[in-house]
């Protein structure tokens, strides 16, 4: 029998930053964007710990100019944090 081996990426910091920062945004999506109370300082700091480590790696493995040429750098920003709520709203 083979065992199955863990993925690198389920046990990786990386992982458990998106793993902190989706747990918040779905506790403040079900608690407090559908009753239409929320604000954009909610998850912030996930938010930044999460960006920052994944801005690191693609550093680190020289892939940022890849998101360079498609128009994605510098675009992930703190003010990007509420954006996808604002236009859920306003659909």
């Amino acid at each position: 029998m083979r065992e199955k081996r863990s993925s690198s990426s389920s046990t990786s910091p990386c992982a458990h930053l998106r793993a902190a920062y989706n747990n918040c945004f779905n506790r403040w999506y079900s608690e407090k964007f559908v009753k239409g109370q929320w604000t954009k300082e909610d998850c912030v700091s996930e938010w930044q710990k999460y960006r920052a480590y994944l801005s690191d790696h693609l550093e680190d493995k020289h892939l940022t100019r890849f998101l360079e040429a498609e128009g994605f750098g510098g675009s992930i920003s703190q003010d990007n944090v509420g954006i996808s709520a604002e236009n859920a709203t306003s659909q």
